[in-house]
C-alpha cells in the first residue's frame, strides 16, 4: 500500500496533480475573459454590413428603433446574444468530452457527434415533416446521443480499449459517413435542399429572442450538469483506477459529463448548425493559463467559446459586407490550423 502510494502524483483535495497555477493567476485570466467577452460583444453589436453610431446603440438598447442604425442594432443584440451562448455552450462541451475520454482530439466535431446531430434534424424535416424549432432540439439531441455511444463503442472495439486515436478515427468515420448520408437525403428534395444546405454550414444569421428561449432551458441544464462533473473529472485524468480509489464513482461521472455535453452539442446544433473547432482550440488554450483544473478550465471554456464565436461572426461580417461568411466557415479556418498543430505535439496521447 505504501509503496503504490509512493508512485502516485501528489494531489490535492481536487484530485489534481499539482501541476496548479496560482489561485490569484487563475482569477486574472478568468477577468481578462470576461473583458474579451464584452469587447466581443460591443464589437458584434457595433461591426455590420451599416454602420451605427454611439447613440444608435444606445438608443436600441433602450428599446427604440425608429432610425436605420437603431433598427440595425436591434437585430444584432439576439444575433451577438445567442453567439455568446452558442460559443460558451460548445467552449464547456468540448472540455467535459475531453474529460471524458481522456483524449486531447475530442470535440464534438471531431468524434462526430455534430453530424449525428445534425443528420437526425435532417432526417426528421425530410421523412417526418419536422417543422418545429422547438422539436428540433430534441431530435438534434437523440441524434447527438446515438452518435457519441456509437463512435465510442466502435472506438472500444479490440484489446487497448478506447484509445484517442481510435476514438478520433470512429469519429472521422462517423462524420463522414453522416455527412454522405445528408447529401443523399437533401439531393433529391429541392424543396429542403436550400434551407438544410444553408443551416449545414452552420451559422448565428438567423437569431431571434424565441430561439434564445427555446434553447435557453437546455443549455442551462448542458451547463449544470458539466459544471457539476468538474470535481469528478478531476479525478478521471489521474486514470480511472486512481479515481476509483480515491472514492469517485467513475461510471457515474462520465455518464453525467457526457450527458451534459451532449445535450449542449445538440442544442447548439440544432438552432445554430454544426460549429467545428471550438470545442477543441479553447479547452487546450484554457488548459495552457490555468492548468488541469476543471473547476477552472470548464467555467474559462465558457468566457473563451463565447468569445471566440462572437468574435468569429463580427469577422464574417466584417471581411465580406456586404454579403457575410458564416462563423462555422471562420471557426473553421481557425480551428483546423491548431487542430493539425496539437496533433504533432501530443502524437494523439491521452490527457
Amino acid at each position: 500500500m505504501t509503496a503504490t502510494a509512493a508512485t502516485l502524483p501528489a494531489t490535492g483535495t481536487s484530485g489534481v496533480a499539482e501541476r496548479r497555477r496560482p489561485t490569484r493567476v487563475r482569477t486574472l485570466w478568468l477577468a481578462a475573459a470576461v473583458g474579451l467577452l464584452a469587447v466581443a460583444a460591443m464589437g458584434s453589436v457595433w461591426i455590420g454590413s451599416r454602420g451605427v453610431s454611439l447613440s444608435d446603440v444606445w438608443g436600441a438598447l433602450s428599446g427604440s428603433d425608429e432610425t436605420l442604425g437603431e433598427a440595425a442594432v436591434t437585430k444584432r443584440v439576439p444575433r451577438t446574444l445567442l453567439a455568446l451562448i452558442v460559443g460558451g455552450a460548445l467552449g464547456v462541451s468540448g472540455a467535459a468530452m475531453q474529460g471524458v475520454t481522456r483524449n486531447p482530439l475530442a470535440d464534438p466535431g471531431v468524434l462526430g457527434i455534430n453530424m449525428g446531430a445534425s443528420l437526425a434534424v435532417v432526417i426528421g424535416i425530410a421523412y417526418f415533416g419536422l417543422v418545429d424549432p422547438a422539436t428540433y432540439i430534441w431530435v438534434a439531441i437523440a441524434g447527438a446521443g446515438v452518435a457519441a455511444v456509437f463512435v465510442y463503442a466502435v472506438g472500444s472495439l479490440g484489446r487497448s480499449g478506447a484509445t484517442p486515436l481510435k476514438l478520433a478515427l470512429a469519429g472521422a468515420a462517423t462524420s463522414a459517413a453522416g455527412t454522405s448520408f445528408v447529401v443523399a437525403i437533401v439531393l433529391p428534395r429541392n424543396n429542403i435542399s436550400d434551407t438544410v444546405q444553408a443551416w449545414q454550414i452552420g451559422g448565428v444569421g438567423g437569431a431571434t429572442f424565441d430561439k434564445l428561449g427555446m434553447v435557453a432551458p437546455f443549455l442551462a441544464v448542458g451547463f449544470a450538469l458539466c459544471l457539476a462533473s468538474a470535481r469528478g473529472l478531476n479525478s478521471i485524468a489521474l486514470g480511472d483506477e486512481v479515481a476509483a480509489g480515491l472514492g469517485e464513482n467513475v461510471a457515474l461521472t462520465r455518464a453525467v459529463a457526457a450527458t451534459g455535453s451532449v445535450v449542449l452539442c445538440g442544442a447548439c446544433t440544432a438552432v445554430c448548425g454544426p460549429i467545428g473547432f471550438v470545442g477543441l482550440v479553447v479547452p487546450h488554450a484554457c488548459r495552457l493559463v490555468v492548468g488541469p483544473d476543471y473547476r477552472w478550465v470548464l467555467p474559462l471554456s465558457a468566457l473563451t467559446g463565447a468569445a471566440l464565436v462572437t468574435v468569429s461572426d463580427t469577422i464574417g461580417r466584417f471581411v465580406a459586407k456586404p454579403e457575410e461568411i458564416d462563423v462555422g466557415i471562420v471557426t473553421a479556418l481557425v480551428g483546423a490550423p491548431i487542430f493539425i498543430s496539437i496533433v504533432r505535439r501530443q502524437r494523439v496521447r491521452e490527457l
